[in-house]
């Protein structure tokens, strides 16, 4: 969590929204990121979809099994499905953090 406070503190210095997240491995972290709505201007660069994708480059794979996502409030139900279809095995947020359970699929 300390790491996605870090980053959550980054999207703020930077004039973004303040969330930031962590994909977590085996006690390591494997994908890290603030998030890019407004700097990036893209209404899907939540900080939980970009660390989703760091972690998919750094570990050259789309399945996310064996990961957990670590974030500095809860997911919305676009990056709680975005979890599920990488398959992360949970998510944990907020100061507290809350275990969140495995990803669900969000349909609309």
């Amino acid at each position: 969590m300390q790491q996605a406070r870090v980053m959550r503190r980054r999207a703020k210095e930077n004039g973004d929204q303040a969330y930031g997240t962590v994909v977590v491995k085996d006690g390591e972290i494997v994908g890290a990121a603030p998030s890019r709505v407004v700097t990036g201007r893209d209404p899907t660069a939540h900080a939980e979809m970009e660390a989703i994708r760091d972690a998919v480059r750094n570990l050259k794979s789309a399945d996310l099994s064996g990961c957990i996502l670590v974030s500095t409030s809860r997911p919305c139900p676009m990056c709680e499905t975005a979890a599920y279809w990488a398959g992360l095995d949970g998510m944990v947020h907020g100061v507290r953090l809350e275990e969140a359970g495995r990803p669900r699929y969000q349909r609309c």
